[in-house]
């Protein structure tokens, strides 16, 4: 098994520092502060309707927060100018909910868009490339494919090549194991294991699945619908055995705990 713990780093990943975000007026999360360290795997947990999708679009710039500071290794986004934000971007990787393959791509295409898009490799190298991050997820020799002829469980792996197409320094996954099996959603948190043991990319997941959270989730923050922020924050398995908080205990008490950590191996199934 790949060990999930990351070594010591002195500069954030992410810091978040007082964020207020919400939409048309109405906030939704109100001064939330937390740090992910690099290499880390770092989950933002909690119920329906508590924020976390909002808190996503926060951090990967889809929104901008209300007030307070986004940094990445130590720089603001906000501060730079649109070229500088741009190329800050690229060095996000992001897996949506749905996986969000362009259903007349075959998947060849759709991971080769942002290649195309954002660098100035040939034809021939982009395809190298392409090949290269669909074998990382276990799909060589479906490159072909469109997305209407696997299954949910490729459709993940196949979003995933693609946010990696450019190595990110950071992975955004927005409920990666919403819609899948047991077995795939295991195989799955095995390939984010793998991802993170051989880039040491950063990775943050938006996820309610306890299994996962347990499994692979180095710390997390758990956000709250009525308290507008974070009710708790640190290693999951440490909050489960000594919060006192009865929301943090309902959430992370909803079924008997898994046995910690998964087991190592590559992530092929469908």
């Amino acid at each position: 098994m790949i060990d999930p713990t990351p070594g010591p780093a002195t500069v954030p990943a992410i810091e978040a520092s007082r964020l207020t975000c919400g939409y048309d007026g109405t906030v939704v999360l109100k001064d939330v502060s937390f740090a992910v360290r690099p290499g880390e795997i770092f989950f933002v947990i909690g119920g329906s309707g508590c924020g976390k999708s909002t808190l996503l679009r926060n951090l990967i710039g889809i929104e901008t927060p209300m007030t307070g500071v986004v940094k990445y290794f130590d720089r603001v986004f906000a501060e730079n100018d649109a070229a500088a934000r741009r190329a800050l971007l690229q060095t996000f990787g992001v897996l949506y909910q749905s996986g969000a393959l362009w259903s007349s791509l075959t998947l060849r295409q759709n991971v080769a868009l942002p290649l195309e898009e954002y660098t100035r490799l040939t034809p021939g190298e982009i395809q190298e490339l392409v090949a290269l991050k669909l074998s990382q997820v276990g799909l060589s020799g479906f490159e072909d494919y469109y997305p209407s002829e696997i299954s949910g469980g490729m459709k993940k792996r196949a979003g995933l090549a693609r946010a990696l197409a450019l190595d990110p320094a950071i992975l955004f996954l927005d409920e990666p194991s919403a819609g899948l099996d047991p077995i795939t959603s295991r195989r799955l948190d095995e390939l984010i294991l793998e991802i993170r043991g051989m880039f040491g990319t950063t990775i943050v997941v938006v996820s309610h699945e306890l299994a996962s959270i347990f499994s692979i989730a180095d710390r997390v923050i758990m956000l709250e619908r009525a308290a507008q922020g974070i009710i708790a924050e640190g290693k999951p398995r440490e909050l489960a055995a000594d919060s006192r908080d009865p929301r943090v205990i309902e959430f992370l008490h909803r079924g008997d705990l898994p046995a910690p950590g998964v087991a190592g191996g590559a992530a092929s199934g469908q």
